[in-house]
């Protein structure tokens, strides 16, 4: 990060934001229509129901298929060198979703996967990753609050106190959710993005110096390929480059939440 600050400005570390909020904005746009237009729920009730909640899956999975071509002209835009990349428009990422879904726009090599090639990795790292962080989320939350009305059961509790264990449980639980999906998945993730990248032509950062970029070379038939080709060649850690990144980006996360419960319980304090 240091490195990439000092030659190619503190922009570089912010490259590809714009395109992963459209990612977002398709996501739910894509899941609101589906569901407006099928009987596939967008959300699913507390009480136990097998069908719905296949239903319910069945939405997700076809959301990632309609997103994915934005995706990943997202991922492109997100690891695409500024050195040697134009300035291209905030609006990009759509041209260039639609042009890789028609088959259109730039062209690319033949290593390119198609994306039926890319339909399964892509949604079931969503699918997985949705099921794991909805489980952590609820089991987390239902500590929580299990904890909260146990310390709280004889005590009378002013709004502001109200205020904090409605929602900073919440936040807690959030945190976790994807705290742990993204760890438990972060092989599958890394899988993922190399195939997504392969063919396109991109040129990516030196993530060790910081100063050069790397040409993507990869020659992967698909998923399984991937993942034997990782694993011979790189070894079980080939699937956990970049985790260190995650490690901070979490580090801050749980210093913000900290930093926000501080400012609340002191702000109780002063209004008792």
């Amino acid at each position: 990060m240091y490195s990439f600050n000092k030659t190619q400005g503190p922009r570089a570390l912010w490259k590809g934001m714009g395109s992963t909020f459209i990612v977002q904005g398709v996501t739910l746009g894509a899941e609101g229509i589906i569901s407006e237009f099928t009987p596939l729920p967008r959300e699913v009730s507390h009480k136990w129901n097998p069908k719905l909640i296949g239903e319910h899956l069945l939405l997700k999975c076809l959301t990632y298929v309609v997103a994915m071509p934005f995706y990943s002209a997202s991922l492109i835009e997100t690891v695409q060198s500024e050195i040697i990349r134009d300035n291209t428009g905030i609006l990009e990422c759509i041209k260039e979703g639609i042009g890789r879904a028609i088959g259109l726009g730039v062209p690319h090599s033949k290593r390119l996967l198609p994306l039926l090639s890319l339909i399964f990795p892509t949604v079931l790292h969503g699918a997985l990753h949705y099921i794991i962080s909805s489980i952590i989320q609820k089991i987390v939350l239902l500590l929580l609050k299990r904890k909260t009305c146990d310390g709280h059961l004889a005590e009378s509790t002013s709004p502001m106190q109200s205020m904090l264990d409605a929602y900073f449980p919440e936040l807690i639980a959030n945190f976790a959710a994807s705290l742990c999906s993204d760890v438990i998945l972060y092989p599958l993730e890394t899988v993922l993005h190399r195939l997504h990248v392969q063919g396109t032509r991109t040129i990516i950062d030196n993530t060790d110096l910081g100063y050069e970029v790397l040409p993507i070379n990869t020659q992967y038939e698909g998923m399984r390929d991937c993942i034997n080709t990782i694993k011979q060649e790189e070894g079980v850690l080939g699937f956990y480059k970049g985790f260190g990144a995650v490690i901070i980006q979490y580090t801050l996360h749980a210093a913000i939440l900290q930093i926000t419960k501080v400012i609340y319980s002191t702000l109780l304090q002063n209004s008792i």
